[in-house]
């Protein structure tokens, strides 16, 4: 009888860390969506300096977490032995490497926002030191339960804040420490005539489509295994997955009156906002945050664009800023059972919470990027930005014709 339920938990530990490492992959293969995303969006001399800085990126975060971020965020290291680390298949070195490419999706939605004017390598510095301190800080407190705050909304609202794969935990701070970086930044040179926008078509919307594609598909990774055990998995969260990415897709479309930057980005802002209640929801609500998400999008983008003048070059902001700040209200809407969802959720604490998480990225983003502008400089020169990055940065063009 021992030896048998020995072999039982030895299966499900190797299912666990089989389940959890699928869902890292999957996630991983998700940047290469954001690479092509941004390749296809920048114009074309942009176009290598986009996919050199995803992989860079990807590399330093991994690092910084590795060391640090993990370790602010889950008061977790790896100095222990192999050995010790090895224990249980390995499942706690496979979950770091899991919610590693979470915390390495801050950078790569920070680069989209940021393109064709920023230097290289301080930006390089401020992604790195943004995973190791400034995101983790935010994990920790909702995702680990550090500094009581969960304990206190549960205490005083009767629920914690519920963000079951990071609307506001990954993609609102991603969002909104953005959004700083772009202010700081300013503006690319020839974007405006007064007050008029200047268009900068996309350089490849074939690649913008591909990036899309990428990472809808690894978005089911991205919310159903962040159940992060077997046992957990749910096909309610799959299905709510596929019908935010569907409202998604259809409010762009009509709203954005056909354009395909605005129909690719749809299921993305869509699937931005379902991630936090994905676990709770109807799918008919689902269906509603992904369409109220895909609008608010394009609506929000053309906006900032027009009127605010906010260079956001891949509307990293109103997509997982706006979109994700969406998530985290719609799980305390559309979770509550009176709507057809699981229940367990208070919209105060949401509302709080995404707060918390929005004042935290931006706060942290600004103090990150004035204190490298400061130092190291963060804006690319003017004669660099006209040449454009590929050449300026990395002595190559992304094509040739010989």
């Amino acid at each position: 009888m021992e030896n048998i339920s020995s072999a039982i938990q030895t299966l499900t530990e190797s299912a666990n860390t089989l389940f959890i490492l699928m869902g890292a992959i999957m996630v991983l293969a998700m940047h290469a969506g954001f690479a092509f995303l941004e390749v296809g969006t920048v114009r074309h001399r942009n176009q290598v300096n986009a996919l050199v800085k995803i992989m860079s990126d990807f590399g330093f975060s991994a690092l910084a977490y590795f060391f640090i971020g993990y370790w602010v965020a889950y008061d977790t290291t790896f100095f222990s032995s192999a050995e010790t680390l090895s224990a249980n298949n390995g499942y706690e070195l496979v979950k770091f490497f899991f919610l590693m490419t979470f915390a390495a999706a801050i950078p790569a939605i920070i680069s989209g926002g940021v393109a064709e004017r920023a230097k290289f390598t301080p930006m390089l510095v401020a992604a790195a030191t943004i995973v190791a301190f400034v995101y983790p800080f935010f994990e920790g407190l909702i995702w680990n339960g550090n500094f009581g705050f969960q304990d206190w909304l549960e205490a005083t609202f009767g629920a914690a804040f519920h963000d079951f794969a990071g609307s506001v935990v990954v993609h609102a701070v991603g969002g909104w420490i953005a959004l700083a970086a772009v202010l700081i930044l300013g503006v690319r040179k020839g974007r405006y005539r007064g007050d008029r926008l200047i268009a900068f078509a996309p350089s490849n919307i074939p690649f913008l489509a591909l990036g899309a594609w990428i990472l809808t598909i690894g978005w089911f990774g991205f919310n159903v295994m962040s159940a992060q055990t077997l046992d957990g998995i749910s096909g309610l969260v799959a299905v709510n997955t596929l019908m935010a990415m569907v409202g998604g897709i259809v409010a762009s479309l009509v709203v954005g009156k056909n354009d395909p930057g605005f129909l690719h980005n749809g299921p993305l802002a869509g699937l931005v906002a379902v991630c936090a209640g994905s676990d709770l929801m109807h799918p008919i609500g689902a269906l509603f945050t992904g369409g109220v998400a895909g609008a608010l999008f394009v609506w929000l983008f053309t906006l900032t664009q027009n009127r605010f003048k906010i260079d956001d070059v891949l509307g990293v902001w109103p997509l997982h800023g706006v979109c994700g700040m969406w998530g985290g209200l719609a799980a305390g809407i559309f979770g509550l059972e009176a709507l057809g969802g699981l229940g367990g959720v208070s919209f105060m604490s949401q509302l709080i919470g995404t707060i918390a998480g929005v004042v935290i990225a931006f706060v942290g983003g600004w103090i990150v990027y004035t204190a490298v502008d400061k130092t190291a400089g963060i804006r690319m020169t003017e004669e660099d930005e006209y040449s454009g990055a590929d050449l300026a940065i990395h002595k190559i063009a992304s094509t040739s014709e010989d």
